[in-house]
Order: C-alpha cells, then structure tokens, then sequence
C-alpha cells in the first residue's frame, strides 16, 4: 500500500480542498448573521442579509459552469477559493479600522457568495480527474466527495460557535480565510489531466464545439434534453425545496416553542449523521444494486422517513426518523454526479453542474416564504404532515416516469 500511495495524493488533496471549503462556509453563514446582530440588534436585518447572500449563487452558478467548461476545472477552483478568501478578510480588516456598516457587511456577503459556486462546481468537476489519476472507481470517490462535504458542513457551524465565543465575531472570519486560501493551495498542486480540457480540444478540431451565446446556455440545453437529467434534477429540486424549509423553518419553530434548543441541535445532527454515511455508502452501496435500484430506495426511504418526523413525536423517534431520512438522501447526489459523469460531455459537465446548483439555490427560499406563511396559518403539524404528503407524491411521480429507467444505461 505504501508503494503506491502517491497516486492516491490528487484524491487526497481534492477532499482535504472539499473540506476546508465546506467548513469554511459552513463558519461564515453562522458567523455573518451573529456580526449583524452584533452590530444592529436587528433580526430582520440578519435576516435580510441571509436572503441577499443567496441571490448571486442563483444567478452565478450558470455561469460558473461555463467557467469551467472554458478555462479548466483547477484554474476555477484556485481562483475563486482565492477571490473567497480576500472577501472573507475585509471584514476583520474593515472591523479593525471601525468602518463596519449594514450596507458594507452585504455588499462583502455579496461578493463572496458570487465566487461560491465555481469553486463547488470546478471541485465536482475534478472528481473524474482525481479518480482516474488514483485508478479509483468513479463512482466511489463521487460517495467521499459528498460525505467529506457532509462532515464540513457538520463541523463548520460547531467551529463558528467555538470562535464567536472565544475571539468575537468579526476575528472568526480569519478562520475562513485560512481555509479558503488552504483550499485553494491544494487543488494548485494537484497534477491531474482536465478531463474537459482535453475533451474540449477534441470538440473543437472536430468541429463539434459549442460556442457564444449557445456555449453559455449549453447546460440548459442538455439537462433540458436529457429526459432522465431534466426528470432527476426536477425531483431533486422538488424535494430540496420540501426538505430546506423543515430544517429551517419547522423544526426550529416547533422546539422554540416547547422551549428545548438542545433537541433542535440533537436532529439536526441526526439528519447530518445520516447524510454523511449515506453518501460515504454511495460507493459500496453502487456495487451491490443497480443505479435505478438505488434511486428507488432513495426515493421511497426518504418519503417513508418523512411521515415520522412529521407527526412530530418523542425526541428519541423523531431522532431515528431523522438519521434514516439523511441516511435515504445520502446517496442522491453522488448518484445525480454519476449519471451526469455518464451521459454529458467532459467540457459540458461543468455547466450542467452549474444549472443544477442554480434550480437548486431557487427553490428552497421561495419555499421556505410559503412554509413560513403556512405555519402562521395552519401550524406546524398541519404544514409539516402537507409538505410529507407532497414529497411522498413528488417521489410516486418520479418512480413512474418512463425515463428514470433510463439510469441504468
């Protein structure tokens, strides 16, 4: 083993880049909200903010993806871990120099958020690289780059508390910094051939290549095309939309009012525990079963776990109910990588990517506006028990559409 770890050294290097970004976003979406408050008092005013911070990935993400599809998956990803970094730094560095405003804290959230995803895109980009450089299966490094991505998400918020604690608000955000510019080292010294480079070369001499306008809508074009794409994303927006609002609407809703905080953290990490296996399982689980098999089981397992949770029961049966719904939804998105690794060009991944993180930076928001009003109006319980019946309806439809039996090819 020993002899041949070198080759492993582009796997390592991408999922130590994974998880020094997931942590360090994961710290700045708690920490910029807690510098809001500090500095207003204002809930509306953190919540503004939240709400900008969200718009450049909508509108970016397409264009991220062209990014690179153009200019190569390492070059994207250095780049914007580089440009994330600098845009985490102004805000101590404005704080030290007593200039911290309202209007300054969302112009940086802005910028920030702007260069997020291409570095999530151009990292899943890379993954075939990575894995044909170590002589993994693809499919198996697609399950570790989700659950390392998991476990960062899980981390980050923990470590944002630790620091807003210790050092105040405003210092935390070095924390970040160093894990951008962390990020950002290792994909620059990984030595791996672009996939979609090499690919795009080819398009080009053969006359096959896209440009213009129609390169930059390309992604569209192709996910829309693609019957199982366009039915898989749709059902992944659907179910996105249902499962964000529960997590950041409900749940809180629900515990705040019977007053117990500490039950709130404990299924929020049921339900991260359980993504995180499910995705590290992506792998073994993709060697054992077809890929319609597993889209079944994802589909089914995640409508069945909902029901549970959303007759709002005892701690200990909603805390299993949540790690098995995280544990169902696990393999999702190393499956959509898969089937997307499989059925588009290497020079066209990175915008379908790009469409897909745009649908899904969309629905959830609107959803949690709707959610919100529901709730006002008819309660938790009746929202909650409404948005299982909906996700259990979405994943019937889903199953029996004719072209999810197209996975297999």
């Amino acid at each position: 083993m020993s002899r041949h770890w070198p080759r492993y050294l582009p796997v390592g290097l991408l999922e130590l880049a994974n998880l020094a970004s997931g942590v360090g976003n994961a710290i700045v979406m708690i920490t910029i909200p807690w510098l809001v408050l500090d500095l207003t008092g204002s809930a509306a005013a953190a919540g503004l903010v939240a709400a900008v911070s969200a718009i450049p990935s909508l509108l970016v993400s397409p264009i991220a993806g062209w990014l690179v599809d153009r200019f190569g998956r390492r070059v994207i990803s250095v780049a914007s871990d580089v440009m994330s970094a600098l845009s985490v730094a102004a805000i101590p560095v404005v704080a030290l120099a007593g200039d911290l405003t309202l209007p300054l804290i969302i112009a940086l959230a802005l910028v920030g958020a702007a260069f997020d995803p291409a570095g999530y895109t151009a990292r899943r980009a890379l993954i075939p690289d990575a894995a044909m450089a170590a002589r993994m299966p693809v499919d198996r490094l697609n399950g570790i780059h989700e659950g390392v991505f998991a476990v960062g998400w899980t981390i980050g918020p923990l470590l944002a508390a630790v620091l807003i604690a210790a050092f105040g608000a405003a210092p935390s955000f070095w924390a970040p910094f160093g894990l951008f510019l962390l990020a950002s080292a290792c994909v620059a010294v990984m030595r791996v051939r672009d996939q979609g480079q090499q690919e795009r070369e080819r398009a080009i001499a053969a006359g096959e290549h896209v440009g213009g306008w129609q390169g930059l809508v390309r992604g569209f074009s192709v996910l829309w095309h693609d019957r199982l794409l366009r039915t898989i994303t749709i059902a992944a927006v659907v179910l996105a939309a249902i499962y964000m609002p529960t997590e950041a609407v409900l749940l809180p809703v629900h515990f705040e009012g019977l007053g117990d905080p500490g039950s709130l953290g404990i299924i929020i990490a049921a339900l991260a525990a359980g993504s995180a296996v499910g995705a590290f399982g992506y792998g073994w689980l993709s060697r054992r079963m077809t890929r319609l098999t597993m889209m079944r089981i994802v589909l089914l397992g995640t409508a069945l776990s909902i029901v549970p949770m959303a007759l709002l029961p005892a701690l200990p049966v909603m805390a299993v109910a949540g790690f098995a719904l995280g544990l169902c939804w696990g393999p999702f998105n190393p499956l959509m990588s898969t089937v997307v690794q499989r059925r588009v060009r290497p020079d066209e991944q990175g915008r379908v990517y790009g469409v897909q993180l745009s649908a899904f930076y969309a629905a959830p928001p609107i959803a949690m506006l709707a959610v919100g009003a529901a709730v006002e109006g008819y309660g938790v319980e009746v929202t909650y028990l409404g948005l299982a019946v909906v996700l259990a309806a979405t994943a019937l439809v889903a199953l029996l559409t004719p072209g999810l039996r197209e996975i297999n090819d």
